[in-house]
């Protein structure tokens, strides 16, 4: 339906345009009926629809009306799967319409930097690349509904200490190339309706007022065209906050506000103009939802509930499994141990838990197909209430174990450990689980762990027991998938999305983090997750990308389609992957690119591209990738943009980061014109390989060498000449040279150097 939103906005008082602005309860936006504006309603995700049952005046945290509750993000992000994600996606939007719910909040792709946050959960992964992408597909299903999502949370949001007040400070390289990408490809790729802003501030602004973030990145380099929306109670200054691009505001405030927009474009401070812009985005967006309502929409409970189990096998890790005590056999007297078994902690807390459609029980689901409920006896091992052991419970413990041929343990995070509002202090799990573990050991081998976390634990265990699967927080299918994963049903498929690090010391924000006095600074750059491990060499617990299968998978046959390549040139990458074990399996391949020569620091590795294929026992697929240029650029500070610079990039795949099967080289030519002003503290070895002035470089230092005497050739002297020279600015060529270069020859060399001249002059 076509809206005329100029004759609408010339038609609002200037009290009823900053009412729009905000919020008119928690969850629903304001009206002005005269003029055929009607309210509608936002709610929480990003796993799950979280729509309040009672007064939207409040925030409502366990009163919500029952959704299908899928795998949290840091779940979903495990599967590495695109169209599953993307099919997730189409069943949220499908439960929003039938809600009237005209946009849902998520998903959450912020960079875990460190393990501790206490939202990691709902957070995709520690690689830009991988959360952008999931997150492109989540919003691509969501949107295909008619229905809007908010991806959040805009940016720097990367703990829960202080995340209100909180000054993230992180220095442009690795804002652009670790924070902004997970936010990046989904604006350019598929558009979410609203981006969220966080809390914090970004280098000393809050997101919330921050013009660069929120204009200049957004809007302008990225085209976003939708809106930017407020994470709730995160607006500091609001008038600040509309110059600087922020739309809307939530949650309502009775009005607090609404009145400083107006009393700021009464004084001259906010220019009306400024105001309409913004109405015009939030008008585009009100109507966009109100034409897309369906009174009539249902969705299929049952049918997302499959799909949800489904989804969740593909979440699961499995994370070691030696002498392949995985898949269970059925006719094997098992013992299931551990109250997660039947009373799960299948999702995170705060503002994203919800009441699910169904519930499995991994024990009822279990017995189920293993066909008789004799075969799997069960034990609670621990109390759901309190984290101290209790003696009685332990006992039990020992003895269904004992008297089981294979002992499964389900153990991991409470939600007192870990949520949304405050952030772990260790990488440990409850007293009562890990002594339920020894208690399991003391009397069985054979033992399988299931984890039930949102996040990375430490292992200390890890080598007595022979097989682990990482379920993280599974949703309300988990119980059904736990159970189609053990006995193979399904084959685990999924692969990390984050590093395991053995100790939080290991990690690379460990100095850092949560930080001190509002302020955390992000002294490790680039360096987050396997960016660091790799680069440092510190071997983690599981690397990022890991995950094991029932069967084994070949690679061979890699090739790229040219060995040499310009910047602005795709490049298509291919190889062959087979299924070489005798059942079903899915395989995630992935694709590193490493710049061999590059003039600035960069990380080992990192990931460029990956694909999940399907493939029988026997069975080969061919498996292409096509790289672009930013697949081989950094962003350069001095120029405000991407390069590729000129030299060798090694193009390696494999199973994980640490996993590399098979690699290559390339030779890239950069096309970029890279202007850099030279000046008198440039150093000689920065001029070597320049071309029309290197040999004349190189023949002033030879003479430059003898002001420092005549030494051995390889003798320490002669090393550390060669080294002061090669690292000498260019002033003291004059002040140092004893005549070898005067200020005149000085600002000739600049002249060409800069342009000015041409490399002849030297002559």
């Amino acid at each position: 339906m076509n809206h005329d939103l100029e004759k609408i906005i010339s038609g609002l008082k200037l009290e009823e345009k900053a009412s729009l602005c905000s919020g008119l309860d928690f969850w629903n936006t304001k009206s002005v009926e005269r003029l055929g504006i009607a309210s509608w309603m936002m709610t929480d995700g990003p796993h799950g629809l979280r729509k309040q049952k009672s007064d939207s005046g409040q925030v409502g945290l366990n009163d919500s009306v029952p959704a299908t509750c899928f795998p949290t993000g840091a779940g979903l992000a495990s599967t590495w799967n695109r169209a599953l994600i993307q099919e997730v996606g189409e069943a949220l939007g499908r439960e929003c319409k039938a809600e009237k719910v005209g946009v849902i909040l998520g998903p959450a792709v912020n960079i875990k930097r460190s393990p501790l946050c206490g939202r990691n959960f709902e957070y995709l992964s520690e690689d830009p690349f991988l959360a952008g992408e999931m997150a492109t597909h989540h919003i691509r299903g969501v949107q295909s509904q008619g229905v809007g999502t908010s991806i959040k949370h805009f940016a720097v949001n990367n703990q829960e200490k202080s995340r209100m007040l909180i000054d993230a400070v992180v220095d442009e390289r690795s804002l652009r190339e670790i924070y902004l990408p997970a936010f990046e490809i989904p604006v350019r790729e598929a558009q979410p309706w609203t981006v969220m802003c966080s809390y914090n501030r970004v280098n000393g602004t809050y997101s919330s007022e921050n013009p660069w973030l929120l204009t200049t990145v957004l809007k302008e380099e990225w085209g976003h065209e939708g809106l930017v929306v407020t994470d709730w109670g995160a607006c500091d200054d609001r008038v600040e906050g509309l110059k600087a691009g922020l739309e809307f505001e939530m949650p309502g405030n009775g009005g607090i506000t609404d009145r400083d927009i107006v009393d700021a474009v009464r004084a001259g401070t906010l220019e009306e103009a400024v105001l309409d812009g913004a109405l015009k985005r939030i008008l585009e967006l009100t109507f966009r939802v109100l034409d897309n309502i369906d009174p009539e929409a249902r969705f299929d409970r049952e049918a997302h509930h499959r799909l949800a189990r489904r989804v969740a096998s593909e979440t699961m890790v499995l994370l070691k499994n030696e002498g392949s005590l995985l898949p269970l056999a059925k006719g094997r007297r098992i013992a299931f141990v551990g109250a997660f078994a039947r009373k799960p902690r299948f999702q995170g807390g705060g503002s994203s838990h919800m009441t699910p459609t169904f519930m499995d029980d991994a024990l009822a689901e279990a017995r189920r197909i293993a066909g008789s409920p004799i075969a799997i006896s069960y034990a609670d091992g621990y109390s759901l209430e309190s984290e101290a052991s209790d003696p009685e419970l332990l006992a039990e413990a020992k003895k269904v174990a004992s008297e089981a041929e294979t002992a499964v343990v389900f153990i991991g995070l409470t939600d007192r450990i870990e949520s949304e509002g405050y952030d772990r202090t260790n990488l440990g799990i409850p007293k009562n689980h890990l002594d339920l573990l020894e208690a399991v050991l003391s009397v069985q081998k054979n033992l399988v762990v299931v984890l039930s976390n949102g996040s990375p634990i430490e292992m200390p265990w890890l080598d007595r027991v022979p097989a682990v699967l990482e379920s993280y927080l599974g949703g309300q299918a988990w119980g059904g998938a736990v159970a189609d994963i053990l006995f193979g049903v399904a084959n685990p498929s999924g692969k990390l999305a984050e590093t395991f690090p053995a100790r939080l010391e290991d990690g690379p924000s460990y100095l850092n983090f949560p930080g001190e006095k509002s302020k955390v600074e992000y002294r490790e750059g680039l360096f987050v997750g396997y960016r660091y491990f790799d680069s440092a060499h510190v071997k983690p617990l599981f690397p990022f990308g890991h995950g094991l299968s029932y069967t084994k998978f070949l690679y061979s046959g890699l090739k790229t389609g040219r060995k040499t390549l310009k910047d602005s040139d795709t490049l298509s990458v291919s190889l062959e992957v087979k299924n070489s074990g005798s059942v079903r399996g899915k395989e995630v391949v992935q694709l590193y690119v490493r710049d061999l020569e590059s003039s600035v620091i960069r990380p080992m590795q990192e990931l460029k591209g990956f694909e999940k294929i399907e493939l029988e026992p026997g069975e080969t697929k061919t498996v292409e990738f096509r790289l672009t240029k930013r697949a081989f650029a950094f962003w350069s500070v001095e120029q405000k943009d991407w390069i590729a610079e000129s030299g060798q990039f090694e193009i390696a795949v494999g199973a994980s980061s640490r996993d590399i099967r098979l690699k290559t080289v390339v030779e890239l030519e950069s096309t970029a014109s890279v202007s850099r002003v030279w000046d008198q503290n440039a150093c000689l070895r920065d001029l070597l390989d320049l071309p029309d002035v290197g040999d004349y470089v190189r023949d002033l230092m030879g003479k430059f060498r003898g002001v420092f005497g005549s030494y051995e050739p390889g003798s320490a002297e002669a090393a550390m000449t060669e080294a002061m020279v090669t690292e000498m600015p260019l002033r003291n060529l004059v002040r140092m040279g004893g005549g070898l270069v005067t200020r005149e020859g000085l600002a000739l060399l600049l002249d060409v150097l800069n342009g000015r001249k041409p490399a002849r002059a030297l002559k």
